[in-house]
């Protein structure tokens, strides 16, 4: 090979290499971010359950309202 060719392969070779870390760090993001939203749709959940577990136990039954002071 002539040197202008060895070159130019070894900047590919160079630049495939910086790529290729690119492309994990990339993928370690990916999966971090993917984690994070399993917890937070997990939290999501429990928040929705108790909110509805809190609504229900407020309402109260109608023998147990305090009739309006009209009556």
């Amino acid at each position: 090979m002539n040197d202008a060719l060895e070159a130019r392969v070894t900047e590919l070779e160079i630049r495939l290499t910086h790529m290729d870390d690119t492309v994990e760090v990339l993928n370690q993001t990916v999966i971090a971010q993917n984690e994070q939203i399993e917890r937070l749709q997990q939290q999501l959940s429990l928040l929705e359950k108790k909110l509805k577990a809190t609504q229900e136990n407020n309402i109260a039954l109608e023998s147990e309202e305090t009739p309006p002071p009209h009556y």
